[in-house]
């Protein structure tokens, strides 16, 4: 886990000093279907990493919530299984003092 986060300062550093290096740039035009955007080069940037985390969290959610379930679901199993072990364990110790 500690390895992934540093792998994300590490990138978010490293569009950090791309964004500084190219915040002289000309503006960028961007044309999606009938839509010109002309904005500057930091803010397409940052709105393509923005969009690229949502789209991870997006799809993240959902398999924590199945891995939160399935944990859930397996403590339960346990424990029930510990309860029907401990009367069989109980009846099979073996016995302190054997009389002989």
């Amino acid at each position: 886990m500690q390895f992934f986060l540093w792998l994300a300062f590490l990138v978010v550093i490293g569009v950090a000093i791309f964004m500084v290096q190219n915040s002289t740039a000309p503006p960028v035009v961007m044309k999606f279907l009938f839509w010109d955007f002309k904005t500057s080069l930091i803010y397409t940037i940052l709105g393509s990493v923005g969009s690229g985390m949502l789209i991870i969290l997006f799809l993240w959610i959902p398999r924590s919530i199945k891995a939160s379930f399935r944990e859930k679901h397996s403590k339960k199993e346990i424990e029930i299984l510990e309860r029907q072990m401990k009367p069989q364990g109980e009846a099979s110790k073996p016995l302190e003092n054997p009389q002989r």
